[in-house]
């Protein structure tokens, strides 16, 4: 069993993607970030940094105490290593996931989530930052198209944890300023990944929590750009 701490974000959906892809056994534990779970003292000794995801696998590969792990890439190698799944075993197969992986964890994830924060989010529209974040968006989402001119999926022919980390942060192109249609090969990934089943399900998820308390927009601001708890 596969104890999986999580909100409906990107980060976050990467995980249950994995999860259901898969066919593990796991129990997703709320973490309303909103309303400041993730500050939480049991919750940060899995997850020092103070977000979601976070995981406790309690049947670890080779028994022995349960692991748990922050940072929605490093659970993605965790799993894929432990299940011998969505990442190839060969050399130079391997590498091309774990660098479009770090593409995405360095690259993607940071850039469009700015490009949220700024372009939603923030109380002041600053226009420099709007500017500067949907364009570099529009430039990560022209490094995918390009890479996808040739392959199915990200890394080659296979779907991989490459593609799970990286399709969840486009989920939202609309909020970022973006059109789809002006990247083909990108649409057509896009497309295929939203219909897997496995996805379906995953994006399912947050539904069950529909009825959890919504935080005021004080706490949500708090919480979510905060860096520290509220009792702090």
């Amino acid at each position: 069993m596969i104890d999986v701490y999580y909100w409906g974000t990107p980060n976050g959906h990467k995980v249950t993607l994995f999860l259901e892809e898969a066919g593990l056994d796991y129990r997703v534990h709320p973490v309303n970030i909103g309303k400041g779970d993730q500050f939480a003292p049991d919750f940060l000794k899995i997850a020092p940094n103070n977000r979601i995801p976070a995981i406790v696998d309690t049947d670890p590969a080779g028994g022995g105490a349960p692991v748990s792990l922050f940072e929605s890439g490093a659970i993605l190698l965790y799993l894929a290593e432990k299940t011998g799944r969505f990442i190839p075993a060969d050399l130079r197969g391997r590498a091309e996931v774990l660098q479009w992986l770090f593409w995405q964890m360095g690259g993607l994830g940071p850039m469009a989530g700015q490009n949220h924060h700024f372009n939603v989010y923030a109380p002041e529209k600053i226009p420099y930052a709007i500017d500067r974040y949907v364009k570099e968006t529009a430039r990560l989402y022209g490094v995918l198209d390009k890479r996808l001119v040739d392959r199915a999926f990200v890394a080659g022919d296979d779907y991989s944890i490459a593609d799970m980390a990286s399709y969840p942060w486009i989920v939202p192109y609309e909020r970022q300023g973006q059109d789809l249609n002006a990247f083909p090969n990108l649409k057509r990934w896009f497309d295929a990944i939203a219909a897997r089943p496995a996805t379906i399900r995953a994006y399912a998820i947050p539904d069950r929590f529909r009825d959890l308390p919504e935080p005021s927009e004080e706490e949500r601001r708090r919480n979510l750009f905060g860096t520290q708890p509220a009792n702090a």
